[in-house]
């Protein structure tokens, strides 16, 4: 079983575009560690209001001098190319070529990764000191490139569940030559799975997807709609190695238990990290599994500056979409805290459930044996009663630690002396115990 770090030094360079023969090297060497089911989708497909793109190969791509001298060559890097440009070969004067290269906004040293999937048109990528070099007036550019029919490749690793009610991770392999983006999600979300399948089978079954960014989702979901009603929740996982602090944003459905037990969570694991609504931090696949006819509420995690020192949500890390989104930046470090910040998530998930009291009125704590006094622990003392208050079978777990503004672990390790006690019970549907709502 290789490492998250090992995993990355392996795949990262490898040229991964939405359909590509790199793409499908790096899926069938992940599907070494671990169960996976490969799901394959023809060019041309329709999904939904998408259609699935040709496989794209890029053979050669150069910027030359007229006399010979190489300005730019993809054998340098493979982002010298723009992802899925047309081909071209010709002499262009130089104010055409101005209009097909591009550079980073911010940094004159690094090559931007630049992608026209649906936009067909040619261009190179370069840095702003190479742009800046070039002063002659005709170059000659050379662009091989074939759009060909191919297959787009899903990956899906399932953990099975006492029910089939399933809890979605996904992460996208696409992006060449980068890291971060994302494929320390990728490798977070499969040590997770790796994980969960050692462990007792869990209450709910958890599928991992990898996959093309967006149109990966949007052709599994089409292919897989009476899943759909089953999905009861997800973590959409991207730039997890890096050094920025932990960020989950919340699901189109803020109020979902998804949320709750998620928010929850991370309130124990990391105090440090910090939570955003919808849209507000990044945006990725989770908006395919939120939308209109889907309807699944999927967060997302990922490690990015707080939201007071963002410059831009499609900004999220100074080396991002560029040729410094390399190993360099991440850590095995990172990478195993956000492993464990999700397995914690998903097991408040999985432990989530309403709180049935078997009891009336306040329990006798100290004849229970759970008293806190209130003089050694007086937050203890007043977390155990506003927890015990709220046992009534109309408040989960979740929702009663984000109600008191507590971990999760908190109020489970509290509701699960109450359940050994026979206090309480815990059930998956709501259960008023209230005489007046009950009489109604």
């Amino acid at each position: 079983m290789s490492t998250m770090m090992g995993l990355i030094d392996e795949l990262w360079y490898l040229a991964r575009e939405l359909v590509s023969d790199e793409y499908d090297q790096a899926l069938q060497r992940l599907a070494e560690e671990a169960p996976m089911t490969i799901h394959k989708y023809p060019s041309g497909m329709p999904a939904w209001t998408w259609t699935v793109p040709e496989k794209w190969t890029c053979h050669e791509a150069y910027l030359e001098t007229l006399d010979g001298r190489r300005m730019i060559d993809r054998a340098d890097h493979p982002l010298h190319v723009v992802s899925y440009s047309l081909p071209f070969e010709g002499v262009v004067g130089r104010e055409e070529l101005l209009e097909h290269l591009h550079v980073h906004p911010y940094d004159p040293d690094l090559i931007p990764f630049v992608f026209k999937y649906y936009q067909r048109e040619w261009g190179l990528c370069l840095t702003q000191k190479q742009r800046g070099a070039l002063d002659e007036d005709q170059y000659r550019v050379v662009i091989r490139t074939s759009f060909e029919p191919g297959t787009l490749k899903v990956g899906e690793v399932i953990v099975p569940g006492e029910v089939e009610d399933s809890f979605i991770l996904a992460a996208h392999l696409c992006h060449p030559a980068q890291v971060n983006d994302d494929l320390s999600g990728v490798v977070v979300g499969l040590d997770v799975m790796r994980r969960l399948l050692e462990r007792k089978k869990p209450h709910y079954t958890y599928r991992f997807l990898i996959l093309p960014e967006t149109i990966g989702s949007v052709a599994y979901l089409s292919q897989h709609e009476d899943l759909i009603p089953k999905m009861v929740g997800g973590l959409f996982l991207e730039m997890l190695g890096n050094d920025s602090g932990l960020a989950l944003q919340q699901s189109f459905m803020p109020e979902s238990q998804s949320d709750q037990a998620l928010t929850a969570a991370l309130r124990g694991v990391d105090p440090q990290g910090f939570v955003g609504p919808y849209r507000t931090i990044i945006n990725n696949d989770e908006r395919q599994f939120n939308a209109p006819g889907v309807r699944v509420p999927m967060l997302s995690l990922s490690r990015v500056e707080h939201p007071q020192l963002l410059e831009s949500m499609y900004r999220p890390y100074p080396e991002y979409h560029s040729s410094a989104d390399t190993p360099a930046i991440v850590s095995q470090a990172r990478l195993e805290a956000a492993r464990d910040t999700v397995l914690a998530m998903v097991l408040a998930f999985d432990q989530n459930a309403y709180v049935v009291n078997h009891f009336k009125g306040e329990v006798f704590a100290s004849g229970y044996g759970i008293w806190i006094d209130y003089r050694d622990n007086p937050e203890g003392h007043r977390s155990l009663f506003q927890i015990m208050e709220r046992c009534d079978g109309t408040h989960t777990v979740a929702e009663i630690a984000n109600q008191l503004g507590i971990p999760f672990q908190a109020v489970w390790e509290i509701i699960a002396q109450f359940s050994e006690k026979d206090l309480v019970s815990l059930s998956r549907t709501r259960q008023p115990t209230d005489p007046h709502t009950r009489k109604l």
